[in-house]
């Protein structure tokens, strides 16, 4: 495979290093099972004049260890050496570990030093600066096969659909009748108190409802953002963990809902808010809706310690100091029984027709309670439950309360939502930035295990972001503007055009690349909006943007062709400052897709099986 790279300058002079693993090239992989041998073999041009070749190597946090790469043979003007690291010995007795390590390159007393680009590019310098990363997880780690492939949608349940079917509306809940026009309820500036009384009314009668629609698109899995029991519209400040809302059709419509799903071949994946409850909770219960004594009211209540009082009643930890989520104490066995055991809520609702959960704020969860909650569902279900977290950044790297995380070491996480790849996307489309896509989808590549490259959640937004098509069309965010300028502001025709025909680019993306695909409800649709609460408009049923809608069932019916899309290997054939080629290739079948994009002024040829493929101006080219 011809690669077209960077300079010679900045890939280390012209110095190529490969890894082998079980007789194939893993030289795009940085992780790899305990008890795989990584064979690593340099080429070194030798008027370079380096007498030798190093890799120093040390666990996270632990001490630092030379291994001197053997010398191989001379071919082709080049000095070959070879390095082969038993992940076994690395690990020294431990189920896992992650490691950091560079090259170094010795002559006479020049030493020059690898400085990690993308954890598989590397420059040369006088000095370290960026290492290498390789993760060894547990042996037979593996995530669940019926999501590699799939498409996942994700409804944010007031604003999908207002479905025929009994719903009850909570205490201090107020419906907002207008679907069409109405504004979700906002404070005059971000961040301002907001009560989020203000409901739409959608429900799990309205899912039900659309679900032939949605397998038009191609979707295999729902993702529902909170459904149990909440004082607020959004369902993050949770109130009871054992009861659906109410409003959103109690558990009959959830009953409903999975059965219906499960008849069309769909999956349906919870969102678990367990770092923090409620304060109007069966728990907590500060305003005393609930029969319970909640921590609030007492300190006998069998809630007391579930939460950390610096002085009761009026002083609490909560998330991100908002006092209507009163942050949980997951160092207390008892709180953690009650999600993570043997008839916790993880398996409850699994038992209720749940296949799995996405953890929102997985960062902010202790171990012991992500070790537990794994266990408990895998266990349930022989290992096919679902669990993704949320986590921004790489997960393997990421470090949360001064420790670093081990989400994918095998005993904790599947996968999580890919925001690396959103932030990837938007540099691209709205920078025309092509190196930063290319670095990032090659580090993540390079730094997650192959099962979780195939389960990634690839999004290009959430209720927690702005709009895709506005992201695209307003680079700016409406920077400056208070909310009842955001409320009423929209893309004007011209640039509502351009963002579309750039979210065209984005979804082929999306949709292409390793992981599954997750469309935001409404975006397939082209709604727009800033930041929350504009990002969870009502779906406009009846008013979507055809053109849009056609253009992801495209997508959709593209994924269920190829074989390449569910377990397939990535890589790219060439990339340069506006452009790029990759490649999805399934080497049982031999199907293979090719996708290029091109967002620079002037159009773009590259090779591809000796035929040139020429790609127009911000515009995207798929060959099947």
């Amino acid at each position: 495979m011809l690669i077209q790279k960077r300079s010679e300058l900045e890939l280390g002079h012209g110095i190529t290093i490969t890894k082998r693993a079980h007789g194939k090239d893993v030289t795009l992989l940085g992780a790899f099972e305990r008890g795989t041998g990584v064979e690593f073999t340099a080429r070194v041009p030798r008027a370079m004049g380096f007498s030798a070749v190093v890799m120093r190597i040390c666990p996270d946090g632990g001490e630092v260890r030379d291994l001197a790469f053997s010398f191989l043979k001379m071919e082709d003007d080049e000095d070959v050496y070879r390095l082969t690291l038993a992940t076994d010995a690395l690990c020294q007795g431990a189920p896992s570990g992650l490691f950091y390590y560079e090259y170094i390159f010795l002559r006479g007393l020049d030493t020059l030093f690898s400085n990690s680009v993308n954890n598989v590019d590397f420059t040369l310098s006088s000095r370290n600066a960026s290492r290498f990363h390789l993760l060894v997880y547990e042996k037979d780690f593996s995530t669940p096969a019926w999501f590699h492939g799939g498409i996942m949608y994700h409804i944010f349940p007031d604003r999908f659909c207002r479905g025929e079917g009994p719903a009850t509306l909570g205490p201090d809940a107020v419906l907002d009748e207008d679907w069409e026009e109405g504004v979700p309820q906002y404070a005059r500036h971000a961040g301002d108190p907001l009560s989020n009384n203000v409901f739409f009314g959608g429900n799990l009668w309205g899912v039900c409802e659309k679900l032939d629609e949605l397998k038009k698109l191609g979707v295999t899995v729902l993702y529902l953002s909170p459904i149990f029991e909440a004082a607020s519209n959004h369902r993050y400040d949770t109130g009871d963990y054992e009861r659906v809302d109410g409003l959103l059709g109690g558990d009959e419509a959830f009953r409903r809902l999975t059965a219906e799903a499960h008849a069309r071949g769909m999956r349906v994946i919870l969102d678990g808010v367990f770092n923090h409850t409620g304060d109007d909770s069966r728990y907590f219960n500060r305003r005393g809706h609930y029969a319970e004594v909640g921590a609030y009211r007492s300190k006998q209540s069998p809630y007391a310690d579930w939460y950390h009082f610096s002085s009761f009643p009026n002083k609490y930890e909560a998330w991100w100091g908002i006092e209507i989520m009163p942050r949980l104490n997951h160092k207390n066995p008892a709180c953690r029984r009650y999600f993570t055991g043997k008839d916790g809520i993880a398996v409850k609702w699994l038992r209720m027709g749940a296949d799995g959960w996405r953890l929102d704020v997985a960062d902010e969860l202790c171990d012991e309670f992500l070790d537990e909650f794994h266990d408990a569902i895998k266990r349930e279900t022989g290992g096919e439950a679902l669990l993704i977290g949320e986590v921004w950044e790489n997960a393997v790297e990421k470090v949360a309360y001064g420790k670093r995380r081990e989400y994918f070491h095998g005993h904790q996480l599947d996968s999580v939502m890919n925001y690396p790849f959103r932030n990837a996307v938007t540099a691209l489309l709205n920078e025309g930035d092509a190196e930063i896509f290319y670095d990032t989808l090659t580090e993540i590549h390079a730094s997650y295990p192959p099962t979780v490259l195939h389960s990634l959640m690839n999004l290009l937004g959430t209720h927690d972001t702005e709009r895709i098509l506005t992201v695209l069309g307003d680079r700016a965010l409406g920077a400056g503007l208070d909310n009842p300028e955001l409320a009423q502001r929209h893309l004007s025709p011209d640039a509502r055009r351009r963002a579309i025909r750039l979210l065209k680019i984005a979804s082929t993306l999306q949709f292409t690349v390793y992981g599954v695909p997750c469309i935001y409800y409404g975006d397939e649709a082209g709604v727009e909006g800033y930041h929350d609460p504009f990002c969870r408009m009502p779906y406009p049923w009846g008013r979507e943007d055809r053109e849009l809608i056609e253009h992801y069932r495209t997508l959709g019916a593209l994924r269920s062709r190829h074989t390449c899309f569910r377990e397939g290997s990535f890589a790219f054939l060439a990339h340069k400052q506006h452009a790029f080629a990759y490649e999805r290739r399934d080497e049982h079948t031999g199907d293979r897709v090719v996708v290029a994009v091109n967002v620079g002024m002037l159009p773009w040829d590259f090779e591809d099986g000796g035929k040139t493929v020429t790609v127009a101006p911000e515009s995207c080219v798929v060959l099947e």
